[in-house]
């Protein structure tokens, strides 16, 4: 089992986050919903607010495995303004900690070089963001550590890639089975 933390800032994309959120519960793993603000209620893109379990700064990091940021705006803007998140993402770059990113997400990772020489994906149109990653057109991209991926279309396939990358295919194909997954 591997823990997991899931970064919820002010304008988060819901529909990636609670879909990494419940896949990779489902999947066995402990999975923390960290409010990147001082209040554990943090309100997403579309008015939907979920109560996340800790505060960023009550989370020991080093035990942490993974990091998943959702995009969404203007959650992705609020990611990106927090400090102490970019300096903990080139940590766990630099350690080969896994990370990941979907829809405007990856610009954060773009931003901080993490992404340089490495294939990446991200919400269309946003592609000069990821700056010296090589571009693909797929839904969900794994290189290395980073696991991209476009948008909420893409939300239960990066789920299922990063069940995929952490437990092996079975896992991954078994639990899409059970939600009645179809690609």
């Amino acid at each position: 089992m591997k823990k997991i933390a899931v970064c919820l800032a002010e304008g988060f994309e819901e529909v990636e986050a609670l879909s990494a959120v419940d896949l990779l519960r489902r999947g066995g793993h402990e999975v923390i919903m960290v409010s990147m603000k001082d209040d554990l209620l943090v309100c997403g893109a579309h008015s939907i607010s979920v109560k996340a379990d800790q505060f960023y700064r009550a989370v020991n990091f080093d035990e942490i495995d993974m990091i998943v940021l959702p995009g969404g705006m203007p959650g992705t803007v609020n990611l990106e303004n927090h400090e102490e998140l970019k300096s903990l993402l080139k940590k766990f770059n630099d350690e080969k900690k896994m990370i990941g990113a979907i829809c405007a997400a990856p610009m954060i990772l773009g931003h901080l070089n993490i992404l340089k020489g490495k294939n990446a994906v991200c919400y269309p149109g946003m592609g000069k963001e990821l700056f010296g990653a090589n571009v693909k057109k797929k839904d969900v991209v794994v290189d290395d550590n980073i696991i991209t991926s476009r948008g909420v279309g893409t939300a239960l396939e990066f789920a299922l890639t990063i069940v995929k990358y952490l437990d092996g295919k079975e896992q991954a194909e078994k639990l899409a089975k059970e939600i009645v997954y179809k690609k």
